[in-house]
């Protein structure tokens, strides 16, 4: 029986002084295991004379529940400090202020059209919108451009299956439907995204732009170049900047022109317009014998890209944050 005090008396000095819980099953196997040395006095019972079996083996029972509860005792106190040991590394402060969520920011596109959207407002000029989606006569026929047009071409324009919608190639669908629903004087401007089948460092398959349309019954070139000088000035904030038309070819204005802009060294394109060609308005129902307008196209894009000097349009668009931060 002596053996029996003695074992259970190593055993709790043992499991007191471990702090770790693998550590702790260890030692329980020396002496709760297969092979442990409690497990070795039952083995040791039949050996034992027949009377005093029971007594012994009743004891050696009590021993083994005793260590068993103060294993698990040890196991909890173990887990206790673990649990106040990580909480206290994980302690929450209640009275710091809140992380907050990150904020958010303007495309640099998306800050150039409000940009230009503002400067043209402030001349008068409403905004217009539309679809993406248009139909063959709003993207082409309306605005003077037969069906054996080249920018009709399929490697030029993305179709739809039924071969009769399209992914609009310009915004001045938005003009006609405009036209179409408003009585001159027409005085809008037209912003939005246009899709082309074409992809380099200044051409993106999916970009934007600007058209601009005033019709009324004294509309002239003067006009037209009076409005784009004032607004490229207001852009740039540039009093020296300086524009000019070059002679050009638009199916649906007549006369037509490229746009150039100067800072003092060098010429930049910056579009194309012209006078509204009198077939465009005859297919909106405007009497061309009494009004007349002009109409031009920007690039935002474009215009973004000088604005804050980048120089491949793609940057735009392949939404990387670290670039996209600089511009907020």
């Amino acid at each position: 029986m002596q053996d029996v005090d003695a074992i259970v008396k190593e055993a709790l000095a043992a499991f007191a002084g471990i702090d770790d819980a693998d550590q702790l099953e260890q030692v329980k196997a020396r002496y709760l295991g297969k092979s442990g040395l409690l497990t070795g006095l039952l083995k040791r019972l039949g050996k034992l004379p027949a009377a005093e079996r029971p007594a012994y083996g009743s004891r050696i029972n009590a021993a083994k529940e005793s260590l068993e509860a103060a294993l698990n005792e040890r196991r909890e106190s173990i887990q206790a400090r673990k649990l106040d040991a990580r909480l206290k590394e994980e302690a929450l402060d209640v009275t710091l202020p809140g992380r907050g969520l990150g904020s958010g920011g303007l495309h640099p596109v998306s800050r150039t059209l409000e940009r230009i959207e503002t400067l043209f407002r402030s001349m008068g000029f409403e905004v217009a919108d539309g679809p993406e989606i248009e139909t063959d006569y709003y993207n082409f026929t309306a605005l003077n451009q037969p069906e054996n047009h080249p920018a009709r071409s399929m490697h030029d324009t993305f179709y739809l299956a039924d071969g009769r919608h399209l992914l609009r190639t310009h915004t001045s669908p938005i003009q006609i439907r405009y036209m179409e629903s408003h009585h001159p004087p027409v005085k809008i401007i037209a912003p939005g995204r246009v899709y082309r089948v074409d992809s380099d460092a200044t051409h993106s398959p999916m970009f934007h732009q600007i058209e601009g349309l005033w019709v009324d019954e004294h509309i002239t070139l003067a006009d037209l170049k009076g409005v784009l000088a004032e607004f490229l000035r207001l852009f740039f904030e540039r009093d020296d900047l300086k524009v000019r038309f070059r002679p050009s070819f638009f199916p649906f204005t007549e006369p037509s022109a490229e746009i150039d802009m100067s800072f003092g060294e060098g010429w930049l394109e910056m579009g194309g317009a012209g006078m509204v060609h009198p077939n465009v308005l005859k297919n909106v129902n405007i009497d061309s014998e009494k009004y007349q307008g002009f109409a031009f196209g920007l690039g935002p894009d474009r215009l973004a890209m000088l604005r804050y000097g980048v120089d491949d349009l793609r940057l735009f668009f392949e939404n990387d944050l670290r670039f996209l931060k600089q511009f907020n």
